[in-house]
């Protein structure tokens, strides 16, 4: 496979990328639609940046992430989870993991890891957070073993039909 991993200028390719986390996440045009704006918006904010996956020349997963900000929506949302299980100092010198997507044809073969280490290695914080649709699945064992540790479980988003787990890990985070 000629997988090259190395900075995307997210903006640029917002549509690629949504129609990586569309075929991942089985999204719909109306939540794509949504979901581009706010990726927009978050490629504005102190400190983001993304990373790309190519094969073949195609866009075939991606990351982006930042700083976390107590005051983004996100973390409005999460705080008062973290704060009642004893984590809420997770919200301060954390590099949030906002977005990570491979394609459902390209999965199982060290994408999510490459992204989402390369990113965590360039970041100053000592540490990330992401959430995560709480279940287990792939991405659950992906970050676990990578060192993230659930946070909070059971935390509901505005508009998520499922809850999520909150996970975070110290920087570096572990290679296995």
């Amino acid at each position: 496979m000629d997988l090259v991993i190395g900075p995307l200028d997210l903006p640029s390719h917002v549509d690629e990328a949504l129609a990586v986390q569309a075929a991942a996440f089985g999204l719909g045009a109306d939540e794509v639609a949504v979901r581009r704006q706010i990726v927009l918006r978050h490629m504005t904010y102190p400190g983001a940046r993304a990373l790309g996956a190519t094969s073949g020349g195609r866009l075939v997963g991606f990351v982006y992430g930042m700083p976390n900000d107590r005051t983004h929506w996100w973390s409005t949302v999460v705080e008062p989870y973290l704060r009642a299980q004893g984590h809420e100092d997770w919200l301060d010198d954390s590099f949030v993991i906002t977005e990570l997507h491979v394609h459902p044809r390209h999965q199982n073969r060290g994408i999510g890891r490459g992204l989402i280490t390369r990113i965590t290695d360039t970041a100053a914080e000592p540490r990330s957070i992401l959430s995560a649709i709480d279940t287990e699945s792939p991405a659950r064992g992906l970050y676990r073993s990578l060192g993230y540790q659930d946070l909070a479980r059971q935390v509901h988003f505005p508009s998520a039909p499922r809850p999520y787990a909150v996970m975070g890990a110290p920087l570096p985070l572990r290679r296995p």
